[in-house]
């Protein structure tokens, strides 16, 4: 008889499971739009940054999962015409980033849908579950 897993390889998992399916129907509500989660976070960024631009990094530093190549996922969304880049004049190495008026309107398209899919993905939780949930996740981000 195998011994059981211990507590903390048990919420490891049980984390990362949850994680997955949750992104699954964020992805699948996201499909139809032309995004992929990544994308989405980027423009969520660049919304709360608005009417501010970010650097590139600043961007990064930002995103809820790391992106191994953050420059292609740009191009993808400023080829769409969802966001704008310019090289600073002061430091042509920069690259800022800013949302543009098609970017903030799908987002304003997205906004119900998504509210309702979380709110629907956390029913099976009590208000003071979720609290509970997002300050101990916290926590564990914090570690």
């Amino acid at each position: 008889m195998k011994p059981p897993a211990p507590p903390e390889q048990d919420a490891f998992v049980a984390l990362q499971r949850a994680a997955a399916c949750l992104m699954d129907s964020v992805a699948e509500l996201l499909k139809p739009h032309g995004l992929r989660p990544a994308q989405y976070n980027v423009l969520r960024i660049l919304r709360g940054a608005h009417p501010e631009q970010l650097s590139c990094r600043q961007v990064a530093a930002r995103m809820m999962t790391r992106e191994p190549d953050l420059t292609r996922l740009l191009d993808r969304l400023e080829k769409a015409g969802l966001i704008r880049r310019q090289r600073q004049a002061s430091d042509r190495r920069v690259v800022r980033v800013g949302i543009t008026a098609a970017g903030l309107e799908l987002l304003a398209r997205i906004d119900a849908p998504m509210l309702a899919l979380h709110r629907f993905q956390f029913s099976v939780l009590s208000e003071k579950q979720t609290a509970t949930l997002v300050r101990l996740a916290r926590r564990l981000a914090e570690s």
